[in-house]
């Protein structure tokens, strides 16, 4: 292998629903990327999802943070599943990851792309381009709190918001930074100090703080209320925005939903400091109503492992890769049914990978707009050359900017959680997340309605 070669270690978690169909088109585009910039991805996959709390009573296992580590990005599919609350797949998943790793940085580009409708009549790119900034490991979502008297007249319930110095700091200081290398080097906080007494006035007070260290940063603020009002009728007054844990979840749904869909929206869960890995997930959920058939968007996927590689420091791959997925937009490529288009999930994300390979733009990227119905019980992965894998994950060794895989895939019991069933694909190298429901005979092909709108993952 090259010395010069450059290697980054990641932790793929595939989770549930569509995110076993999208994680494999953004890990395809991935491997093309590195082929194309001179580096390599070591990808280890973890099967934590739904179907593993079904079978053993946790979403990943009690070492689950010592594993990941040692890894330098984490690549998230989606998490959540019929069966099993989403309070108790959040927290026994993504919340601590985000809270054990200190990605306290959520940050969600809210981006109209090139030949994407927007909602918004007479709307333009160049009118919807904004960051919406999340406080990620404190504010409203706490575990603070409880219930007493269950089941009584008397029965009450508390949750207590946590507002700290050094995490409003941290955070809105972190949008300040941000907003200091875009453009329009503008920043606005999202608050509510009209009706939330002492919590809000405190961020407020902890902002205009900060702004006194950005005399060249325009600021603004507004209640949370009026603001999502602003981001329909005016969202050309945004460049970056800040807000608590509950108002950036808000904000950085809606975001999207302006930006035309949300299934093309990326997020990434920043440790600034780089003392543990950052997670990088698609806003859009679980979408069991469409998961199994194949038609659901990679985009936000693929978007966020653009986001990823920025974040290893490879930034003209990322930038490739996002300029694939416009090209691919705007001259005619595959689009998926929540873009207008018939093309399924392979056939997206294979036109964006192809586009990446030959690094010329998006010629070429017109195809057929078809698709086929993709089992989700086998989640195909790219085809490697792998040299010894060994469970300490140590001296794996492939082809030049090649993805090499070591798969961690536990026994996992037959569970209730329902699953389109379906084979290993013929040929395949690898697979990711593979169980019993990976065998069995395939149903009935039915005409496939459009596909609702993807429930976000929070």
């Amino acid at each position: 292998m090259d010395a010069a070669l450059r290697r980054h270690r990641i932790a793929v978690i595939p989770g549930d629903g569509i995110g076993r169909e999208t994680t494999p088109e953004g890990l395809r585009v991935l491997e093309a990327a590195g082929r194309r910039h001179g580096f390599e991805l070591a990808c280890t996959s973890y099967d934590w999802s739904c179907d593993r709390h079904t079978t053993s009573g946790a979403m990943m296992p009690e070492d689950g943070l010592d594993q990941l580590r040692g890894s330098d990005a984490i690549f998230l599919g989606a998490v959540g599943w019929p069966g099993v609350p989403d309070h108790v797949s959040l927290w026994g998943l993504l919340i601590p990851i985000r809270r054990g790793f200190d990605q306290y940085a959520n940050v969600r580009p809210c981006r109209l792309l090139p030949g994407v409708r927007t909602p918004l009549a007479g709307r333009t790119p160049a009118e919807i381009d904004f960051v919406v900034v999340r406080e990620n490991t404190e504010g409203e979502y706490s575990s603070v709190g409880g219930r007493m008297f269950p089941g009584t007249p008397h029965e009450f319930v508390s949750q207590q918001s946590i507002f700290t110095r050094r995490g409003c700091d941290r955070i809105i200081r972190y949008a300040f930074e941000l907003a200091s290398r875009r453009p329009r080097r503008k920043l606005t906080s999202a608050t509510k100090s009209n009706g939330i007494t002492f919590t809000m006035p405190y961020w407020d007070e902890r902002f205009a703080e900060a702004a006194k260290s950005y005399p060249g940063i325009e600021t603004d603020q507004f209640h949370i209320d009026i603001l999502t009002a602003h981001f329909v009728q005016h969202p050309d007054w945004f460049d970056v925005v800040v807000g608590s844990n509950l108002f950036g979840d808000i904000l950085s749904d809606l975001g999207p939903a302006v930006a035309g869909s949300i299934g093309v929206a990326a997020s990434a869960n920043i440790n600034p400091e780089r003392e543990f890995p950052s997670m990088f997930e698609p806003v859009h959920g679980s979408a069991p109503d469409i998961a199994g058939k194949g038609v659901a968007n990679p985009i936000g996927q693929i978007w966020s492992g653009a986001l990823m590689l920025e974040h290893l420091g490879e930034a003209e791959a990322a930038a490739a890769v996002l300029r694939a997925i416009e090209a691919l937009l705007t001259e005619g490529g595959p689009r998926t049914r929540d873009l207008g288009g018939q093309a399924g999930t392979r056939a997206v994300g294979g036109a964006i990978a192809a586009a990446v390979a030959r690094g010329r733009g998006g010629a070429g990227l017109r195809c057929r707009a078809t698709h086929r119905p993709r089992r989700l019980g086998a989640v195909r992965a790219p085809r490697v050359r792998v040299g010894v894998p060994n469970p300490a994950g140590r001296d794996l060794r492939g082809p030049r900017g090649a993805m090499v895989w070591q798969v961690i895939r536990p026994p996992v019991r037959p569970g209730p959680l329902p699953r389109s069933p379906g084979r290993r694909r013929r040929g395949a190298r690898a697979t990711l997340c593979r169980g019993p429901a990976a065998t069995g005979r395939q149903g009935r092909r039915r005409r496939l309605r459009t596909p609702a709108r993807e429930r976000p993952a929070g």
